[in-house]
């Protein structure tokens, strides 16, 4: 064995003795989607639905459900849900349970439940994944296509083979013109519209009590695996918030997780924002799986957008006034 296969070897036994010495766990993700036209599979009117509750339960042989979690879906309409000591959840299911904030329309039914399936295990770690899950409307919607077999219309009775003349009323006689309609009376000046203005705000204004009426999509108990997905929930753990991750500091990679927290809330709070909410967790993912030096360099990227510093000079305010 030559000196790169000696190495080779050795790095691997490290690598598996460290994951090893790992907590194992299972992880379980999916989607749950907008049944729109209640036909109870995906079709193109359906979308992704944030605020759905969504719970995976485990049974014995007789029935009875030995094992449960609840998790909501985010603003992609992703949950995931994190089991301790790597269970066998072969034989469990997801279902829709229940709706919350932001699936108002959509939470009135649930669709089929969805067994868990096994994607890899490795090292004592599992990952199950689920087919989509259904949330529907009380009615389906307006422009939703016809059913195939459609109730016929009532047939209306034959007219009577003699049927008199219709009657008409006599015309009219003329009538004076109508006066003219009075003035309306000047309408109220309506309410500013935040959400179009241009604002950035800091991390410092996102910690602050007097602003989480500002808070949009998430709350700060969210969990970042959750929001920026599986590669942050790697480097960051299962039970990181975003709260949490506002007060990170010291570390390339906390502050990284700081600007690109604050920078997924400024992109719901303006519309005028640099980066929209898709962006920053493209460009979160992109840094973690890049070199601490790209990481760095995102987060600066980050950190100017929050500051408010646009080209040419042009800088932007913070437009957050206290919630009532």
């Amino acid at each position: 064995m030559d000196w790169p296969e000696k190495l080779f070897f050795a790095g691997f036994i490290i690598l598996a003795a460290a994951i090893d010495a790992a907590q194992a766990d299972a992880m379980v993700t999916g989607t749950v989607f907008c049944d729109q036209c209640k036909d109870g599979e995906r079709s193109l009117f359906d979308y992704p639905i944030y605020g759905i509750k969504v719970t995976v339960s485990c049974a014995n042989s007789e029935g009875q459900v030995t094992m449960s979690r609840e998790e909501t879906t985010n603003w992609l309409g992703n949950y995931a849900l994190k089991f301790d000591g790597a269970p066998d959840l072969s034989g469990c299911y997801a279902q829709v349970s229940g709706s919350g904030q932001g699936s108002e329309g959509c939470g009135a039914a649930a669709g089929a439940a969805q067994n868990l399936r096994l994607m890899f295990r490795i090292f004592d770690m599992e990952m199950y994944i689920v087919d989509p899950l259904l949330s529907q409307p009380a009615q389906p919607m307006s422009f939703c296509p016809r059913s195939a077999n459609p109730v016929p219309a009532p047939v209306a009775p034959a007219p009577p083979r003699r049927s008199p003349p219709p009657f008409r009323f006599p015309p009219l006689p003329g009538l004076p013109p109508l006066p003219p309609l009075p003035p309306l009376p000047p309408m109220p000046s309506g309410p500013s519209l935040p959400f179009l203005e241009a604002s950035a705000c800091p991390h410092e204004n996102w910690t602050m009590r007097e602003y989480k009426c500002y808070w949009r999509a998430v709350n700060p108990d969210t969990k970042v695996g959750v929001t920026f997905g599986l590669v942050a929930a790697r480097r960051y753990g299962t039970d990181m918030t975003l709260w949490q991750g506002l007060q990170g500091r010291g570390d390339v990679y906390r502050t990284l997780l700081r600007e690109g927290t604050t920078a997924f809330l400024n992109s719901y709070s303006s519309l005028q924002f640099p980066y929209n909410a898709i962006g920053v967790v493209q460009h979160m993912n992109w840094a973690l799986m890049g070199s601490p030096r790209s990481a760095l360099l995102t987060a600066l990227r980050f950190r100017r957008a929050n500051s408010g510093s646009g080209p040419h000079g042009h800088t932007v305010t913070c437009k957050f006034t206290p919630c009532k």
